[in-house]
C-alpha cells in the first residue's frame, strides 16, 4: 500500500489551529500520541496534525495508536498497512475488551466500559513510550450531544473538556476539533478517499441509542435555526475550559 499525507481543507486546518491556540494544547517539544480508532473523525485529525506538524512554528512529534477490542464487527488492522506507509510511529494494541465487558462490566453500559478501557490502554502506551500528550477527534457535535445528553438524562451541566490532565496528572489530553463540524470530517474523509474503518459494534450501534437519537434532534433544530451550534458553542465554553480529570477516567 502507498500512502502520504493529504492536504485537508483550508477551514478544517483554520479550525483545528484554533483551538489548538485558544486552549493551549500543543507546546514546543511535546511527543503527541494520537487515538486511531480508523473512523473518519481520527483519520482527519491524523492528517491535520501530520499537516500543522510541517507548517506550525511549534515543533512537537506525532505518532499514532489504535486499540482492537477483538470484536468480530470491527477490524481496524488494515491501518497497520496505511500507518507504514504513511511513515508515522505506530502502535497496535489488541486486548478482547468485548469479552472483559461480558464478565468484569457492572452496572455500565458497554460503550462506557469500552470507552474506559481503551482510554487507559492509551494512558499506559503514551507512558511507556514517553508521549506526554494524547489526541482525541471528538468534534463539536459530540459535545453538544454530550451537553444535552447529560443535561436531559443526568441533570449536570458537563461536557467533553478541550484540554485537561488526566487523573494521575502526567499526560495532558486534547481534542483539537472542539470547533469542528462533524460533517467537515465526513466531507475530508469521503473526498480524500481517507481508509475508514467502520465500527460496527453491535452492542453500541445496532439500536438507536441515546446519541443517535440526540443527533438527530439536532440536525432538526439546526435547519430551524442555522446558529444553534455557534449558540451551544458559547453556552459550553465554560464547561470545555475546566482543568480536572473527566468523569470517565
Amino acid at each position: 500500500m502507498s500512502a502520504h499525507p493529504i492536504r485537508p481543507p483550508r477551514p478544517l486546518v483554520t479550525a483545528a489551529g484554533r483551538a489548538i491556540g485558544d486552549y493551549g494544547m500543543i507546546r514546543a517539544g511535546d511527543r503527541v500520541l494520537l487515538g486511531l480508532s480508523g473512523g473518519k473523525d481520527s483519520l482527519s485529525l491524523l492528517h491535520v496534525l501530520l499537516h500543522l506538524r510541517k507548517r506550525a512554528p511549534v515543533r512537537f512529534e506525532l505518532a499514532a495508536c489504535t486499540v482492537d477490542p477483538l470484536s468480530p464487527d470491527y477490524d481496524p488492522s488494515p491501518l497497520i498497512a496505511y500507518m507504514a506507509a504513511l511513515g508515522v510511529p505506530y502502535l497496535y494494541e489488541r486486548q478482547p475488551i468485548v469479552e472483559q465487558a461480558r464478565t468484569h462490566m457492572q452496572g455500565d453500559s458497554f460503550c462506557a466500559f469500552c470507552s474506559r478501557m481503551r482510554r487507559g490502554i492509551l494512558y499506559r502506551v503514551a507512558r511507556s513510550h514517553g508521549y506526554n500528550v494524547l489526541a482525541l477527534a471528538q468534534h463539536l457535535d459530540d459535545l453538544a450531544e454530550t451537553f444535552l445528553m447529560s443535561a436531559f438524562f443526568g441533570g449536570k451541566l458537563r461536557t467533553m473538556q478541550a484540554h485537561y490532565r488526566n487523573d494521575a496528572g502526567d499526560i495532558r489530553v486534547i481534542r483539537p476539533f472542539v470547533y469542528v463540524r462533524e460533517r467537515q470530517t465526513r466531507d475530508f474523509a469521503a473526498r480524500a478517499g481517507l481508509p475508514v474503518v467502520q465500527e460496527n459494534c453491535p452492542a453500541c450501534f445496532a439500536a438507536p441509542q441515546q446519541r443517535w437519537r440526540m443527533k438527530r434532534l439536532l440536525a432538526e433544530l439546526e435547519r430551524e435555526h442555522p446558529r444553534l451550534f455557534a449558540n451551544l458553542l458559547t453556552a459550553m465554553r465554560p464547561l470545555m475550559a475546566l482543568q480536572g480529570p473527566e468523569e470517565d477516567e
